[in-house]
């Protein structure tokens, strides 16, 4: 799936940042669990392999749903790997989330998979896929085969970097940097600044992305500190560089919110009243088998 366009929160070193960020946390109950389609010639679902397969020669993936599965009490809480508790904070302002397909016949297998997967689960479970783009064919297919599901639209507000402006006596014009030793110095007074439960998978995530080249910071020093900050992860082609500024603090300006493209979200749940399903036959085409793997 690495072909695919998608954002950096939806790649594969913000999403290992997250998997490492969870298994850090055994008393969470959280485990990561993938759906898979591929292009293989056998009949849907007649292929299961574990979520990393994909790299040992076997078929490539040619649709994927990285999820994360979270005990509540005697529910399960499934959501997009990356998003909920005890991992690094997402960007806002535009769709951070991906559910990964090539076309809509793969959509359409991928949403079958996801359902039989929520099917397999003992006692209830809520579900939450949240932060994806507009018209996302396996949110449509997903909804059609749960008919009490929810879809709604979501704006949320992005952040706007005007670091640059800041001046004062005591404050020292903006530094930038890629460089991630750079990024090391500065990163105690950047976690002192964001919660306990997620100065461990910011930590991870700065350096792993400062590694692979899609990140930048901005420092506004003042004797020292920081006294500003700013996080922008960087989508870089050979002819462009995509900007999104992700996270940061200031305490003398330079950094505002305003309204941000929107988003779906994709919510549904199952207990002690039964979830609907669509009870016509889903037409499992051959040329295409389907997996789930836990982790």
């Amino acid at each position: 799936m690495s072909d695919l366009a998608v954002p950096v929160p939806a790649r594969g070193p913000w999403l290992t940042a997250a998997l490492n960020a969870q298994s850090a946390r055994p008393l969470a109950r959280t485990r990561p669990r993938a759906v898979v389609v591929e292009r293989s010639g056998l009949p849907a679902g007649a292929r299961r392999e574990p979520a990393s397969g994909g790299g040992q020669g076997g078929p490539s993936a040619d649709g994927a749903a990285l999820l994360s599965f979270r005990r509540r009490g005697v529910a399960t809480a499934v959501t997009l790997l990356g998003a909920g508790p005890g991992v690094a904070p997402l960007p806002e302002g535009r769709p951070q989330g991906r559910l990964y397909a090539r076309d809509d016949d793969v959509a359409r297998h991928l949403a079958e998979g996801v359902a039989d997967l929520l099917d397999s689960l003992r006692g209830p479970w809520t579900l939450r896929l949240a932060g994806l783009p507009l018209g996302d064919p396996t949110v449509r297919h997903l909804s059609a085969l749960m008919p009490d599901s929810t879809v709604s639209t979501q704006r949320n507000r992005r952040l706007v970097d005007e670091l640059d402006t800041v001046r004062g006596v005591a404050v020292s014009p903006v530094l930038r940097t890629r460089d991630p030793a750079e990024m090391e110095r500065w990163l105690p007074g950047l976690l002192a600044r964001v919660p306990a439960d997620r100065r461990v998978p910011l930590r991870a995530l700065v350096r792993l992305l400062g590694a692979v080249g899609e990140l930048e910071l901005a420092v506004v020093p003042a004797g020292g500190e920081p006294t500003a900050a700013l996080l922008t992860l960087l989508d870089r082609t050979p002819e462009t560089e995509d900007r999104w500024p992700w996270w940061g603090f200031s305490d003398v300006g330079g950094l505002r919110r305003e309204l941000g493209a929107p988003s779906v979200a994709l919510t549904a749940a199952a207990g002690l009243a039964q979830l609907g399903r669509s009870g016509a036959a889903r037409g499992r085409g051959a040329g295409l088998s389907r997996g789930t793997a836990g982790g």
